[in-house]
């Protein structure tokens, strides 16, 4: 199965004041995920929290699965990343999108209303059958790891 780019990906508002996902620009890969918030949110230093996107969605196959990645401009500039590296929505999710950030600032940062705060990407996912083997095939780097091939 694939998924074309004009297919559509259900959404629902759980929340009045949510704003839909979009895309920035043409070019962007991800759609915008907004805070759903009454009032501000303050994230202090080396705090983490769980903000609401007002947000669910339903993918129309197990072949798909959306991803929440961290803006690059909040983790760059703000030190503002998600605390679990990258959200996964299983195709079988219907609950509210929410957002695990965490300040890895020596600031505390502050979050308004309707700012955005990921960025969702939508990507097929591959589901094998695992098979147990007594050995793996062996290959010039075999079990070298963190930092063996160089600098």
């Amino acid at each position: 199965y694939v998924m074309k780019n004009n297919e559509e990906v259900k959404i629902l508002k759980k929340r009045e004041n949510a704003i839909l996902p979009k895309r920035a620009t043409e070019g962007s890969a991800g759609f915008d995920l907004y805070a759903c918030l009454e009032e501000k949110l303050i994230i202090k230093s080396g705090e983490r929290c769980k903000v609401p996107t007002g947000v669910a969605c339903e993918l129309n196959t197990e072949d798909f699965a959306g991803f929440v990645f961290a803006r690059s401009g909040l983790g760059v500039n703000h030190g503002i990343t998600l605390s679990n590296g990258v959200g996964v929505i299983d195709s079988d999710y219907r609950g509210e999108i929410f957002v695990s950030l965490c300040n890895l600032s020596d600031e505390d940062y502050e979050i308004q209303p309707n700012d955005r705060i990921a960025q969702l990407i939508i990507m097929p996912v591959r589901l094998p059958n695992f098979e147990v083997v007594e050995n793996l095939n062996q290959t010039s780097r075999n079990e070298n790891g963190f930092g063996s091939t160089g600098k």
